[in-house]
């Protein structure tokens, strides 16, 4: 190649790579808007938002309406067998309240529980270019059980189990639309835990006979930063696990903290 087509590619890539930077800040930006200003009480949220490397063009066919929530339980159902934890219910188990009814959105079918003010405040939406948001409340009853009262006070609480759960849910979810729609490219996901306002936020994990706890050495941030995952349409179960992992210790160790899933 002569050299000002080398130069050209690498503005080309540089060009690609940046415009998928801002779509991707776009969805999350889009998608904190959508639920902060609707939950219930001050919640720590999981925030995930997938896209493929080559999203799928405008006149590709989009995502029938009756295949949306088969998707969902498809990911479901595999995010399940994944998971050694089974009394750890994901947000796609969450979601079948309101499966039946997928709403439409901007290109995309959107479910929500958040209107119905019961149970775990839980929003997706799956693109018709093959994009995917999974956003659930970490703060939902994760004082349940034999919480210390001393530890009432320690911030907003994030549910560590549910935490992992959301990385798996996220990562299947993604990677079942794109088989779906055909997608031939690897799919980037951008995960975050959130609050409205900066606030500390304490992890409570499960501690031997099941009493929660904060850990002693957990760190309290009051913002944690984006973590990245990848995934291909292609990969099975087991890698795709290990991608979930990857996110989710990322996640984790900036409380200080190591868990697994």
């Amino acid at each position: 190649m002569a050299e000002h087509q080398i130069e050209r590619a690498y503005r080309d890539r540089f060009t690609r790579t940046r415009n998928a930077q801002d779509d991707t800040d776009r969805l999350l930006a889009h998608t904190l808007d959508s639920v902060l200003p609707e939950q219930a009480e001050p919640s720590a949220w999981f925030v995930a938002v997938a896209r493929p490397e080559r999203p799928l063009p405008r006149t590709a066919p989009p995502l029938a309406r009756e295949k949306a929530p088969d998707l969902c339980e498809t990911a479901c159902a595999h995010s399940q067998r994944m998971t050694r934890n089974h009394q750890t219910v994901g947000p796609l188990t969450g979601l079948r309240v309101v499966l039946s009814n997928p709403r439409p959105g901007l290109r995309r079918w959107v479910f929500s529980t958040l209107p119905l003010r019961m149970g775990r405040e839980i929003y997706t939406e799956l693109h018709h270019d093959g994009s995917t948001i999974l956003a659930a409340n970490l703060s939902w009853k994760a004082r349940r059980g034999d919480f210390p009262a001393e530890l009432e006070a320690t911030g907003v609480l994030v549910d560590v189990e549910v935490a992992g759960a959301c990385c798996r849910d996220a990562l299947a979810l993604a990677r079942e639309l794109a088989r779906h729609l055909g997608a031939d490219s690897s799919i980037h996901m951008t995960t975050a835990i959130v609050t409205a306002e900066p606030a500390p936020m304490s992890p409570v994990i499960n501690e031997y006979g099941g009493f929660r706890a904060i850990p002693d050495q957990a760190r309290r941030p009051r913002r944690i930063q984006p973590v990245t995952a990848l995934v291909s349409p292609a990969d099975e179960d087991d890698l795709l696990r290990e991608s979930a992992q990857e996110a989710f210790t990322d996640l984790m160790h900036q409380f200080g903290i190591t868990a697994y899933l």
